[in-house]
């Protein structure tokens, strides 16, 4: 390593986006980073491009302040909010950098996360030297340890508790006994919510926040706006904990047309979120398929993915589906299979089934 990089980062994996070659398929069947299958219609692209070349000057900065977005962001997350709860990100992983920044660098706290997770808490807090205390998620319904998770809180200067709603890799959605553990957190904890799925789980914890200060949630535009390609995440919590986001956020973090993309979604969300039952009734379809193969154990989701456990080697099996030209995600030690069109679907099924028989 050159001498003056950090010595520990030789220690560290980044966050891998793309893990192998696959250049030489010519349309393969995305199904590992649970994205919208869908594209913009073509007459919002249309809206888009109308905006480009009409309103957005290439050579001025954005809009820094974000006001009429986060004004648009709040009338979605419910009337009790303003866009003084509102704080946007370039995805939601720089909020997520921004919260930790805030919170537990230079010695000040620990974060705690449940594995298997969503990676990049971890990630990036050890690229911040924020040590990270993990507990296990049980084997059965994945559901959090609270025993194991409360010893870590009463024994351990924890500042920062991670939670996915649903969770991703495996689907399933906080219980009422782990709600009621995150109410019962005391006030010096933030608690992190992360509802990136909220638009395929129809379940929240939104309309709670203003009675918990200590709560943040995060939400994206990737998802189901089929955003994913702009990078706008936002975060909605108590206008305190905005504004320690705000100081930590980089100036301009949104182009201008990820700003235009995003408040575009948001004025055509009805017709946009329309392929969510569509995505759902293929989930259930999927899901009832993938019962009948052997050796392959599931878990009912309340996300845009299944996640499944097998005893193949799964590395193998992954490697052997992108050959072929479907590519799901090996992660959290099973498989985490996003639900693509009616055609991926099939044609990852089909693919599946004879690896796997």
């Amino acid at each position: 390593m050159l001498e003056f990089i950090r010595s520990d980062l030789a220690e560290f994996a980044a966050y891998n986006t793309q893990h192998t070659d696959n250049s030489h398929l010519d349309h393969p069947d995305r199904l590992d980073v649970n994205e919208n299958p869908y594209d913009l219609p073509d007459e919002l692209k249309q809206k888009l491009a109308w905006t480009w070349q009409n309103e957005i000057e290439s050579n001025r900065y954005p809009d820094g302040g974000y006001l009429a977005l986060k004004d648009a962001i709040a009338q979605y997350a419910g009337q009790q909010f303003t866009n003084s709860n509102i704080s946007v990100g370039n995805g939601s992983d720089e909020l997520i950098r921004s919260i930790l920044m805030c919170t537990c660098l230079n010695g000040e706290g620990s974060i705690l996360v449940a594995n298997p997770t969503f990676s990049m808490y971890g990630i990036l807090a050890k690229t911040l030297g924020i040590p990270v205390v993990s507990v296990d998620r049980s084997s059965e319904n994945f559901e959090i340890d609270l025993q194991a998770a409360q010893n870590a809180i009463d024994t351990q200067a924890i500042r920062v508790v991670f939670v996915v709603h649903p969770n991703s890799p495996t689907g399933n959605a906080l219980t009422s006994a782990e709600i009621a553990w995150l109410k019962s957190l005391p006030q010096n904890i933030l608690v992190v919510i992360d509802e990136a799925y909220f638009e395929f789980s129809q379940t929240t914890l939104a309309d709670q926040l203003l009675e918990h200060p200590n709560w943040i949630i995060l939400r994206t535009f990737s998802k189901a706006f089929r955003l994913a390609a702009h990078r706008v995440g936002y975060a909605i919590a108590h206008p305190e904990m905005i504004e320690a986001l705000e100081k930590m956020r980089l100036p301009f973090n949104l182009p201008s047309f990820s700003i235009a993309a995003a408040r575009l979604a948001l004025a055509e969300r009805d017709s946009l979120l329309a392929v969510v039952s569509e995505i759902l009734e293929q989930r259930a379809i999927v899901y009832q398929k993938l019962e009948q193969l052997p050796n392959l154990q599931l878990w009912q989701s309340a996300a845009n993915f299944i996640y499944a456990r097998s005893s193949h080697d799964l590395e193998q099996l992954t490697e052997q589906l992108r050959q072929q030209g479907t590519i799901i995600r090996h992660t959290g030690g099973g498989l985490r299979i996003t639900i693509g069109t009616p055609d991926e679907n099939v044609r990852m099924f089909d693919r599946l089934k004879n690896a796997l028989t």
